[in-house]
């Protein structure tokens, strides 16, 4: 099983007690859709640090980061989208919507619940703040602006991703490391680079950037 496919599962087995089974579609649904690009470098972060990393171990990590960044996605699509400016609200139209918000909510929290022992927690509440601030500033941004806040999401996703790798095997993600992940966010034109994407250098990088902070680390002690 690649790590995509790793991912998807776990985030799939993260949501399996969500009732209604109506909002548990909902979010299912979005999952078998979406790029499992977040989690799988989540994976390969680890496994950078850690070749012999058990990937069951890693995966629920590798759940928390990709459940996060989907609430954020939807979050930020439901913004901008505006589902209910043509809603009947007598009908039942608004439903969808209204499942949608939903979906978002719980899956960032239950993206928090995963990650919420882990040493990547103070990130991922790092990264829902710095999604609110952009999300506040773009409404009175130029366009081209606009488009750079909103951008901002995958680059702190990535970050995400890497620090809840690492950490799951005891490392951690020095800033040298956390800036490669972010321009890694910002190589494709589409918001989400596809997991096919990720360089196969990639855990080569990941490995060298935290090594070098480990041996900084021991020269200053």
């Amino acid at each position: 099983m690649d790590d995509a496919a790793r991912t998807r599962a776990a985030a799939e087995r993260s949501v399996g007690d969500v009732e209604p089974a109506a909002l548990r579609l909902a979010l299912t649904d979005r999952f078998a859709d979406a790029e499992m690009t977040p989690g799988a470098l989540t994976l390969l972060s680890a496994r950078a640090l850690d070749p012999d990393v058990d990937a069951v171990a890693v995966e629920e990590h590798a759940a928390g980061v990709q459940l996060i960044y989907e609430g954020l996605r939807l979050t930020r699509e439901l913004s901008q989208t505006e589902p209910w400016a043509a809603a009947d609200l007598d009908a039942t139209g608004d439903i969808d919507a209204d499942l949608d918000v939903l979906a978002a909510d719980v899956s960032v929290s239950r993206g928090f619940y995963l990650l919420a022992r882990t040493a990547a927690a103070g990130k991922a509440v790092e990264t829902v703040r710095a999604f609110g601030r952009d999300q506040t500033r773009r409404r009175d941004a130029d366009p081209a602006d606009a488009s750079a806040l909103d951008r901002n999401l995958e680059a702190d996703v990535f970050e995400l991703a890497v620090v809840a790798g690492t950490a799951a095997v005891g490392g951690t993600a020095p800033c040298a490391l956390l800036s490669w992940a972010a321009d890694l966010a910002a190589d494709d034109d589409d918001r989400m680079p596809a997991a096919g994407s990720i360089p196969d250098s990639a855990g080569d990088e990941i490995a060298a950037l935290a090594d070098d902070e480990r041996l900084a680390s021991s020269a200053d002690s």
